[in-house]
C-alpha cells in the first residue's frame, strides 16, 4: 500500500508515533513542573524552635529546679546579657 509522495505505511506510522511521543513528552514535562512548583515547602510547616523562656518553664515541672531557682533565672533572662 503505498500513499503519496512514495511514503508507504511505515512511514506513517512512524510518523503517528513519533507526534504521539512528543505530545507525551510535552505533557509529562508541564505535569513535573506544575507538581514542582505547587509541591508545599517543609521549612515553612516546621515548629518554631522552643524560647528560652518556654525551655525554663518546663524545668520545675520536670523537677529540675526549685521555686527560687526558677524565679532567679527568669530574672537573669529578662535583665539580658550582662554588659561588659
Amino acid at each position: 500500500m503505498v500513499f503519496r509522495y512514495g511514503h508507504g505505511v511505515g512511514g506513517w506510522f512512524a510518523m503517528s508515533t513519533g507526534v504521539i511521543l512528543f505530545w507525551a513528552l510535552i505533557i509529562a514535562v508541564l505535569v513535573l513542573l506544575v507538581r514542582a512548583l505547587h509541591r508545599p515547602r517543609d521549612h515553612r510547616h516546621l515548629p518554631a524552635p522552643p524560647s528560652a523562656e518556654d525551655i525554663l518553664r518546663e524545668r520545675p515541672a520536670r523537677g529540675e529546679i526549685d521555686e527560687d531557682d526558677y524565679r532567679r533565672r527568669l530574672n537573669t533572662l529578662h535583665a539580658g546579657p550582662p554588659r561588659t
